[in-house]
């Protein structure tokens, strides 16, 4: 997913294989259906393949799904389970920062950096806070749901 780019850059420098990317983007509506409100998720695809080429399927290929939060899952679960549609080898899922106690969904990460609180916001190494301040930063910060300065964690190598 986009704010996971920096994290899946890394990853990939250890990579000693041809690796193939494809970048999933979320793109959240709220409607109201019925009369009632109800959030709508739709998720659209880009891949680094060359212009012309299309994407290629994902049929007996390793998949590693690349994520810089993973909190309550639903979004991961969803991604999960329409990827293995596609009857891959394999198929992982490698996080940053694995929230456990929002999990409102039975998902667990095959890899992860990180476990930390719910209530900490993180920015930097990619991620930006609400108001889009942050990404750029090498470090990862940590501060309260509130958005007051926090402490700083160095990325390990």
């Amino acid at each position: 997913m986009d704010r996971s780019f920096v994290f899946a850059a890394d990853l990939i420098r250890h990579i000693g294989v041809p690796v193939t990317l494809h970048f999933v983007r979320e793109d959240v509506r709220d409607i109201e259906l019925a009369g009632r409100p109800r959030r709508e998720v739709f998720f659209t695809s880009r891949s680094t393949s060359p212009a012309g080429k299309g994407q290629p399927g994902l049929k007996g290929r390793d998949v590693l799904l690349v994520d810089s939060v993973l909190d309550s899952g639903i979004t991961q679960d969803f991604l999960l389970r329409r990827i293995g549609e596609s009857k891959p080898r394999s198929l992982r899922l490698a996080v940053l920062l694995d929230k456990t106690s929002r999990r409102r969904v039975a998902l667990e990460p095959d890899y992860f950096a990180f476990r930390t609180a719910s209530n900490v916001v993180w920015s930097g190494y990619g991620m930006a806070v609400a108001n889009g301040v942050g990404p750029n930063s090498k470090d990862l910060v940590a501060r309260s749901g509130h958005g007051t300065a926090g402490r700083k964690r160095k990325k390990k190598r």
